[in-house]
């Protein structure tokens, strides 16, 4: 049975993540969270954007503790790692390249898509004044003279 996402992504034909168009953030999100998933341990990349990286596990030897390197993770701490770095190259692949060059240098999934979403929607207040502000226009939209 085909499912949601591999519609999606058989529709593309490319298997590129997609790209995000400046006024459609909400629709890109939903879509990149189903490209996400559909990709080889997809939870686990979708888990690095939404909650944060894998905290490397230290190691005490001879009193001095320090970061596992990646040799010496486990084989799920691997998968992870390997995985917050498929969540970035996903999300940066998805960008156009004036919004690339305003976010490439976070090197964490999670705050990557957090900078991105503050870039599209602004906060909340500034959401909200241009909800304002497009309720006032339509308010104030009236017949002018010579139109049709």
């Amino acid at each position: 049975m085909t499912t949601l996402a591999d519609k999606s992504l058989l529709s593309r034909g490319d298997n590129k993540p997609p790209m995000l168009e400046k006024h459609l953030y909400d629709s890109w999100k939903s879509r990149m969270e189903l490209y996400m998933m559909n990709r080889p341990h997809g939870r686990m990349i979708l888990a690095s954007v939404e909650k944060g990286p894998l905290v490397w596990p230290s190691i005490t030897e001879d009193g001095v503790t320090r970061l596992k390197e990646y040799v010496e993770l486990t084989p799920a701490e691997a998968i992870q790692a390997d995985c917050d770095i498929k969540a970035i190259n996903i999300i940066l692949q998805g960008l156009p390249t004036e919004i690339y060059a305003l976010v490439s240098q976070h090197r964490v999934a999670k705050d990557l898509w957090e900078k991105i979403k503050l870039l599209m929607q602004g906060t909340s207040l500034t959401k909200q004044e241009r909800e304002c502000k497009l309720y006032d226009e339509f308010d104030k939209f009236t017949y002018k003279k010579g139109e049709t």
